[in-house]
């Protein structure tokens, strides 16, 4: 017996809601197939990631749920990479994601939307070092979520659309562990209350369907530019999805992608050409993709 599960990728932070907001995006998605072998953990990769289970984002989420659940016996795991690992487009949460997912329909344990997400996180401690749900959640359950106490996901407007740009740059297995580390422990006061008013703003541009309020709370004076130099033309990636008419854009999770907010009437095709010739203003090519907000995780015939 098997099971395949597909996950969306992701981007979180959106500017002010570090390790809090994350947005399901429908660019790229993963594959995990879970199938039952007599015994032991046997892991197949396409090289991209790693295939010792031990250390891969899908094969801690599979062995940390068969402690919980106290299931038995062995399973061959296969990861069918689409979502490019290390350019903050939740990789490895979309991996986590189809994973927790299958493991729940293999076993037919039923889990709710929040057991699943908590499954889930505990493959992000293969690439942060720490489990935390923004990625996860948002490609488990879809849509927009708000990862803190619990998980809030609200249902994104119907005319939002994204322009991503994902530069040619190599990026070292530690990218996402140096990256965090980047943002700085102690912030202003005035720094705190710029971020939560902007974290604000965008929560209830997606409450009531608003996609320009959405781009414009896109603003962050805390991590964004702590970590503004790991991507070279950041400034004229951005200024030239505005004025081709985005409402507003920000690094993608930890980079180096960056991710752009339009509404449907938009150009996005001149968008995504504006955010390349900001990128080629650094020496940098890119690769890009218009897209619109991608739904939960799900299982595959």
């Amino acid at each position: 017996m098997h099971v395949t599960a597909r996950a969306w990728s992701s981007s979180a932070n959106l500017g002010p809601g570090f390790d809090a907001f994350g947005l399901a995006v429908r660019a790229f998605h993963d594959e995990v197939t879970l199938r039952r072998i007599p015994r032991g953990t046997r892991m197949i990769t396409d090289g991209s990631v790693p295939s010792d289970p031990a250390r891969n984002t899908a094969g801690l989420v599979v062995a940390r749920m068969a402690r919980m659940f106290k299931k038995k016996g062995g399973l061959e795991i296969t990861v069918k990479k689409g979502v490019p690992p290390g350019m903050g487009l939740g990789s490895s949460g979309a991996s986590a994601a189809a994973a927790a997912v299958a493991f729940d329909r293999l076993h037919g344990l039923g889990l709710g939307p929040d057991e699943l997400v908590r499954c889930a996180g505990a493959g992000e401690t293969a690439s942060a070092g720490t489990a935390h749900y923004d990625n996860v959640a948002a490609s488990v359950l879809g849509g927009f979520v708000i990862a803190g106490e619990g998980v809030v996901r609200i249902r994104p407007p119907a005319g939002l659309r994204l322009c991503i740009a994902i530069p040619d740059v190599r990026v070292p297995r530690s990218k996402t562990r140096a990256s965090r580390a980047l943002v700085p422990k102690r912030v202003p006061l005035a720094d705190h209350v710029s971020n939560m008013a902007a974290a604000a703003s965008m929560a209830a541009g997606f409450a009531t369907r608003d996609p320009a309020l959405i781009g414009r709370s896109a603003t962050d004076v805390i991590a964004e530019p702590a970590r503004a130099r790991t991507v070279p033309g950041l400034a004229a990636v951005r200024r030239g999805a505005v004025r081709a008419g985005a409402h507003g854009a920000a690094i993608s999770g930890a980079g180096p992608s960056v991710i752009a907010f339009a509404d449907v009437s938009a150009d996005l095709g001149r968008i995504t050409a504006a955010m390349s010739r900001g990128f080629k203003s650094a020496g940098i090519g890119c690769r890009t993709v218009a897209c619109a907000p991608a739904p939960a995780a799900r299982i595959l015939p």
